[in-house]
């Protein structure tokens, strides 16, 4: 669509008062305060699985010895926390992850459980929803440096804890 005389005229007469903003926003005869952020995160992005997950079925074992592991795959290990998604969008459970990791570890805990859902509870007239965002995301935010830093192995448990719907994440020991 061309631009005619009467748009010019039109667009003149609209910003014809129009001045210039000063370089720095002034407030109350003071220039405004630069603003500062104090808080940095940390957003998942999707990696290869199979260079840097610590999920068992993706595991070397590098690092695990033996009746670790065995005692990891049998469930063994008494769960100290748990942290439940059900119901929380995609930022605010990556938050919760975020804090939830970094926390148990500092408290010395070792075995801990993330319920994510399996996702099957969405409108089933949309075929193109996608089900089990966070169940498909929450492994991706273990890998990233920061968290993968205090996990040594993860799974989806036996289904009496929760099978695909749920994390089973031993964390390192806390070295003091």
């Amino acid at each position: 669509m061309p631009i005619d005389d009467e748009d010019i005229l039109f667009w003149r007469d609209a910003v014809q008062n129009v001045a210039p903003m000063s370089p720095v926003p002034v407030i109350g005869g003071k220039p405004a305060p630069k603003i500062r952020i104090n808080e940095h995160r940390y957003y998942a992005v999707r990696q290869d699985f199979s260079t840097y997950s610590k999920a068992l079925e993706d595991m070397e074992f590098g690092g695990i010895d033996r009746a670790t592991l065995r005692k990891f795959k049998k469930e063994e290990f008494a769960v100290e926390a748990v942290l439940d998604l059900h119901g929380l969008t995609e930022d605010a459970a990556f938050v919760k992850v975020d804090e939830f990791i970094p926390r148990c570890f500092a408290q010395g805990k070792r075995c801990v459980v993330i319920v994510t859902g399996k996702g099957y509870h969405q409108a089933e007239d949309d075929i193109f929803a996608v089900r089990g965002v966070l169940r498909h995301q929450v492994p991706q935010w273990l890998n990233l440096p920061r968290l993968r830093a205090m996990i040594m192995i993860y799974k989806h448990p036996s289904e009496r804890m929760g099978g695909n719907g749920a994390l089973y994440i031993l964390l390192k020991r806390k070295r003091s």
